[in-house]
């Protein structure tokens, strides 16, 4: 794997600049927070805002989807010791729009190896937000669940002056991760370099057993920022990144995760006495992702597949270009967000023996487009309430570029009939919410309705159009848009030592896209099914703090989502159980110290009959137990900008696994359908700096 050579010494290059900082802005010094985070509060009605660089437990792996578990409500598919994809409330794939920099970054796995929160190294960003439900439309479209937006700053320096971020972490299982933010610049503009390299081996489960999941992944990006003035930024990024790792759930292992990326930002703010600002980025991201069966492990002579038994390659990439333009407004009670976006990305794929795939082209299978308009306004109706409202329309465009179709049956390969063939649609969304200031307490309640048409994405219309739906078409014609219809509702309270949120969710999904797989544990007699449903979905997310006494908090949360396949009469599939975590933590001077203790109940309610039905990365293979898991830590502060952090997950090395989790390969010697189990107790130390 290619290295990336400024990392290799990240902290030898961290401490000189450091020394710089700290002569030449030593009355600018950030200080370092104590504690170490083990839970994330909601923000302000509908949104979750957090900082990304903090340390926090358990420690997660660095990419977006093991980061974002640690916000209630969020879970995730389960796929390696990194790169498992995300969850919220039970949805998944492109229900849950996930943004770095205003920018899309999308997979190219027809299975999803590669998620796209896998090119995410959430410690290199700035600012973490989450969106909750249909609540917003200026973010792109079919964002159902919620929307996630990682985001990096404009950096500010009055005078020439330099800033530094930069922590190393070792743990067990060889476990090794460095993390370098370091900017430069005066008035008149900046350079800023962020860059990340993370790395461990196989992990052993409570059980002692190892579990195949090594990895080893490295992430840079530069932006070079013009300020010529206090209301304008332009700004270029680039960045690149690869990566390996090997799954104890897959068939094959991701022995190359590259990422190119792109893009032009510029905004103008206080053009005038009512246009606040003016915005617009256009962005390149381009995946390339190399799969095969003999790099990070040995071809399995009992395969069922005879590809499967000899080395065996499969070779994707993705490009995606897009743009958005967008204008903000003030009157007296009034604002204002309105613009135009629109994205662009095709798919290409390859795939054959070792010794001969690569005589081959990457031929394209798919092309997407879209632009789409929107508006958003907030009106402050009184003193303590406003109505948050949006529209937006799109213009969604597929075509199939497949001249093929081959199953994995046996039988060989046939004509595409929709071969270079588009399908077209326009596509509303919009909602609207009441915001209310309590006056008796201080505590701010919320209510929304909102509705999100979805165009089915290249997953749900090309990995299951292979297989012939219902023995009609493939799925590229037949699968139906999405659409969900939700209410949103909670409230925030914060007074003093306490502080106390809720948030709760009705929804109706018609034409919800459905994965069946057929029965079946050889994989040669598995095909996929892609079918429209309608479903019913609920749940809520509640949690609180206390202060309780000199230096101790106390904080919970509870998350539980439910959803059920009204066509059917089923459950809907892939749904987390209910998860609480209960965290308490004592901090007094330079010195903290922390518990967390994460209680996950059975899930009972799975659609395993007759066939497994799921997703396109996993599926329910039967109810699964509930457990809980305990972990600590301890950290010291030694002054502004040096902290030292130690903790243990999974302190009693508990033998457990997660309901959202891929059935075992036999390849590595599990038997079908069985659960992956999670790490047993690790321990890790980590080291921050920040000048």
């Amino acid at each position: 794997m290619q290295k990336n050579i400024y990392l290799r010494q990240p902290l030898a290059v961290a401490i000189m600049l450091a020394l710089t900082a700290q002569a030449q802005a030593a009355d600018d010094t950030t200080y370092l927070p104590t504690a170490v985070i083990t839970g994330v509060a909601q923000s302000s009605p509908v949104t979750v805002v957090t900082d990304p660089k903090l340390p926090r437990q358990p420690v997660p792996a660095s990419d977006g989807a093991d980061y974002l578990k640690t916000i209630p409500g969020f879970s995730a598919l389960r796929s390696g010791g990194v790169n498992s994809d995300p969850v919220f409330r039970g949805m998944f794939g492109s229900r849950l729009k996930l943004l770095t920099n205003g920018g899309e970054m999308l997979g190219a796995c027809p299975s999803r190896m590669d998620s796209p929160s896998s090119y995410i190294a959430p410690e290199t960003y700035d600012k973490l937000t989450v969106i909750k439900g249909p609540q917003s439309v200026q973010w792109g479209p079919g964002n159902s669940a919620a929307t996630v937006l990682f985001e990096r700053g404009p950096e500010q320096f009055d005078d020439f002056g330099t800033r530094i971020d930069a922590n190393v972490l070792i743990g067990s299982n060889r476990r090794f991760d460095r993390n370098l933010d370091a900017a430069l610049g005066n008035r008149d503009g900046y350079l800023r370099l962020s860059g990340n390299q993370t790395k461990a081996h196989d992990y052993n489960d409570g059980n002692g057993q190892r579990v195949p999941s090594r990895w080893n992944k490295w992430n840079s990006d530069m932006a070079l920022g013009w300020t010529p003035g206090e209301n304008t930024l332009l700004e270029l990024t680039a960045g690149a990144g690869d990566g390996e790792s090997r799954y104890a759930g897959r068939g094959m292992d991701g022995t190359q995760f590259k990422r190119e990326s792109l893009g032009l930002r510029f905004k103008q703010e206080q053009l005038s006495e009512h246009w606040h600002a003016l915005e617009a980025q256009v962005y390149y991201n381009y995946a390339d992702h190399i799969m095969d069966n003999y790099t990070l492990r040995s071809p399995d002579p009992q395969a069922a597949m005879a590809m499967m038994q000899n080395p065996f390659v499969s070779h994707v990439d993705r490009r995606t270009l897009g743009a958005r333009l967008k204008g903000s407004w003030q009157w007296d009670d009034v604002g204002l967000v309105a613009g135009i976006d629109a994205q662009r990305n095709e798919h290409r794929a390859r795939k054959g023996a070792a010794a001969s795939y690569k005589n081959q082209n990457l031929k394209k299978d798919a092309e997407f487009g879209q632009w789409g308009l929107f508006a958003e306004t907030t009106w402050q109706v009184a003193v303590r309430d406003r109505v948050v409202s949006g529209l937006r329309l799109d213009r969604h465009r597929a075509r199939d570029k497949r001249s093929q179709l081959c199953n994995m049956m046996g039988m060989g390969c046939f004509s595409n009939p929709s071969y270079n063939n588009t399908t077209s649609t326009t596509l509303p969304s919009g909602f609207i919410r009441h915001e209310h200031d309590l006056s008796s307490l201080p505590a701010t309640s919320y209510v929304g309705l909102g509705h999100s048409q979805r165009f089915p994405d290249y997953w749900e219309m090309f990995t299951g159009a292979n297989h012939m739906r219902n023995g009609g078409p493939s799925a590229f014609y037949s699968t139906q848009p999405e659409k969900t219809t939700q209410l949103d509702f909670g409230i925030q309270y914060a007074q003093g030592p306490v502080e106390l949120w809720a948030s709760g969710y009705v929804g109706y999904i018609r034409d919800y896209i459905l994965f069946s797989y057929t029965p079946g544990k050889n994989p040669l007699h598995t095909m996929t099914y892609i079918d429209n449903v309608n479903a019913r979905i609920m749940g809520a997310e509640l949690g609180g703090s206390h202060r309780f006494a000199p230096g101790w908090k106390a904080d919970a949360s509870l998350a539980w989502a439910w959803g059920k396949n009204t066509t059917d009469g089923r459950a809907l599939p892939q749904m987390p159980p209910l998860e609480a975590r209960l965290g308490l933590g004592y901090e007094q001077g330079n010195w903290s110290a922390g518990g967390l203790w994460r209680l996950v109940a059975a899930q009972n309610r799975v659609d395993d009959r007759d066939r497994g039905r799921g997703n396109v990365a996993g599926k329910d293979f039967g109810k699964s137990a509930g457990f809980g898991v305990f972990s600590a830590n301890v950290a010291y502060r030694f002054n502004a900008n040096w902290k030292a952090s130690v903790g243990i997950d999974n302190l009693f090395d508990k033998a457990y696994s997660e309901h959202l989790n891929l059935a075992g390969s036999g390849g590595f010697g599990y038997p079908a359908d069985t659960r992956i189990n999670e790490t047993g107790r690790i321990g890790w130390a980590r080291l921050d700096m920040s000048f």
